[in-house]
């Protein structure tokens, strides 16, 4: 029987399913720690990239962070804890220049997603490497994804290789494919028609607003 507690954390339009569904765009990539590295490039402070290998990376200090997780597709998990290193964490190992205002985070094969540098800074952005006390699975992300649990799961990308700092918004993988800019939960923002002017850059040199 759903935990009345839980069902009052629901965002509209979303469900409490049975189990712990798996949904991913592509194939599960193999980790080979000896070429793992998380690049960050793109506007930071010193004009430069930085690679941390992943001895480096696991050095950083962690935190634990629980947190519902609200997917597009109508379903959330409730309740999980996850563990890892912190955005602010990452930006303070390799700061972002004083005008960006957007990140976009890569995982492999090119899968992207964009973010405001609002959201990403928060407190409960993590880059996760386990769930549960436990290690993330291949098909959960394993070694590291990102999570942004107040926000769509789209933008909680797995398999995490980049983070590149904008200072000039660009949409990712899904947004460009008309998923919303945003993606908060509590809004139900889906989809890029229900984009608001500013919830986005402009199409075609355009606003996406009709």
């Amino acid at each position: 029987m759903p935990d009345p507690s839980e069902e009052s954390r629901l965002p509209p339009g979303q469900y409490i399913p049975r189990g712990r569904p798996v949904i991913h765009y592509g194939r599960v990539p193999q980790f080979r720690p000896d070429r793992w590295s998380l690049m960050v490039f793109g506007a930071t402070a010193t004009g430069g990239e930085a690679r941390l290998s992943w001895p480096e990376f696991s050095a950083l200090p962690r935190v634990t962070v629980l947190a519902d997780f609200h997917c597009v597709t109508k379903f959330s998990i409730m309740g999980n804890e996850w563990r890892g290193v912190s955005a602010d964490t990452l930006m303070r190992a390799v700061p972002p220049a004083a005008g960006v205002g957007h990140v976009m985070v890569w995982g492999e094969y090119g899968y992207s997603a964009n973010l405001r540098m609002s959201d990403f800074a928060r407190e409960t952005t993590l880059f996760a490497t386990e769930l549960d006390e436990k290690p993330l699975t291949p098909e959960r992300g394993h070694p590291v994804r990102i999570v942004v649990p107040h926000l769509y799961a789209w933008k909680s990308v797995k398999w995490v290789r980049a983070v590149e700092y904008l200072v000039d918004d660009r949409r990712g993988f899904w947004e460009e494919r008309g998923y919303h800019n945003v993606g908060d939960p509590w809004r139900e923002q889906r989809y890029s028609y229900q984009e608001d002017a500013g919830d986005g850059p402009s199409w075609f040199g355009h606003d996406h607003i009709t």
